[in-house]
C-alpha cells in the first residue's frame, strides 16, 4: 500500500490529505513545529504523526507539499536533506522558474518532482477541488490514483514540469487580483457615498466580483498568504515578457492586510485595513 506524507495540514493540505485517508492511504504528518489548530486539522483529517522530517522521508511513497508559496523552497530543502527518493508532489502557487529550483533541490536526493497545483475550494462532502499534475509520466499515474473516487479530481497535463504552476498562477492572477480590486473599487465609492449605486451596477452583472462584497473580508484574512502567490505571479509573468505591474499591485494592496491572518473581519473592518499605510 502506497504511503503518502503530507507537508504541511493547513486548511487546503489537510482536506486534500484527508480525503487520501478516507480512500484507504495511510498519510502521515509531521507535528514538530507545528501550531495547535494544525494538529487539530490532522487529527480531524485521519492523519498519522511523526518524529521528525526524516521519519517521513524514510517511511513515504509519495510527499506532498501544501504550503504558503514563500516557504515552498524551505519545505522541499528539508525534505531533499534526508535523502527522500520517492516522489515528491510541489503543488503550491509558484511560479515555473521556482518550481525548476525545487526541481533542482529534490533531484539532488534523488526523487523524482511532480509539478503540481490545486484548484478550487477545499474539498469535503460537498465540494471538489482539482489536483493538476505535470511532470514525468510514470510519476503522474500513482500520484492520481491516491484520490481516485475522492473529491479530489486529479488531472495529468502534458508538457512536463511548469504547466501545472502555470495553470494554477494563470488562473490566480485573474481571479485573486479581481477579488482584491473588488475590495477596493468598493471602498472608494464607499468613501464618497456611492457604494449602494455601484453594487446596483455591479449586480446588473451577475459574474461580477464587485456584487460580492461579503468576500472582502475573506480577501483581507487570506492576503498573508495570498500575497506571495501573486508575487510567484510577477516571477511567471516576467519569465514570458508580460506585464507585471498589476499583479505587483495586487500583492501591495494585499501587503496592507497582512496583520489581519486569523481575524474575523467584518466588511468595515477589512475596508478600514485598505486605509493603513504599512510602516517602513
Amino acid at each position: 500500500m502506497t504511503t503518502l506524507g503530507i507537508l504541511h495540514p493547513g486548511s487546503m493540505g489537510a482536506a486534500v490529505a484527508a480525503q487520501a485517508a478516507q480512500h484507504g492511504v495511510d498519510v502521515l504528518w509531521c507535528p514538530e513545529g507545528r501550531s495547535r489548530a494544525t494538529k487539530e486539522r490532522a487529527d480531524q483529517a485521519g492523519l498519522q504523526p511523526v518524529d521528525d522530517i526524516q521519519e517521513m522521508a524514510v517511511r513515504s511513497d509519495i510527499i506532498l507539499s501544501l504550503c504558503p508559496p514563500a516557504s515552498a523552497e524551505v519545505v522541499a530543502s528539508s525534505v531533499a536533506a534526508h535523502s527522500f527518493s520517492g516522489i515528491y508532489v510541489d503543488a503550491n502557487a509558484i511560479s515555473p522558474a521556482s518550481m525548476a529550483m525545487i526541481c533542482v533541490t529534490m533531484g539532488r536526493s534523488g526523487a523524482q518532482v511532480i509539478d503540481g497545483s490545486v484548484i478550487g475550494s477545499p474539498p469535503s462532502a460537498r465540494k471538489t477541488a482539482r489536483l493538476y499534475l505535470s511532470g514525468p509520466d510514470d510519476s503522474l499515474a500513482p500520484v492520481a490514483s491516491l484520490f481516485k473516487g475522492t473529491a479530489v479530481d486529479a488531472r495529468p497535463l502534458p508538457g512536463g514540469i511548469g504547466r501545472a504552476s502555470a495553470l494554477k498562477l494563470s488562473y490566480s492572477t485573474f481571479q485573486k487580483t479581481s477579488r482584491v480590486l473588488a475590495a477596493v473599487s468598493y471602498a472608494l465609492a464607499q468613501d464618497y457615498g456611492v457604494e449602494e449605486e455601484l453594487l446596483d451596477v455591479a449586480k446588473g452583472r451577475t459574474t461580477s466580483y464587485l456584487a460580492e462584497i461579503e468576500y472582502i473580508p475573506k480577501v483581507a484574512s487570506r492576503s498573508w498568504r495570498w500575497a506571495p502567490e501573486m508575487r510567484e505571479a510577477v516571477s511567471a509573468l516576467s519569465e514570458t515578457c508580460l506585464p507585471t505591474e498589476l499583479a505587483e499591485a495586487a500583492a501591495i494592496v494585499m501587503d496592507r492586510w497582512a496583520d489581519t491572518k486569523g481575524l474575523p473581519l467584518e466588511l468595515q473592518e477589512a475596508l478600514g485595513w485598505l486605509h493603513k499605510i504599512p510602516e517602513g
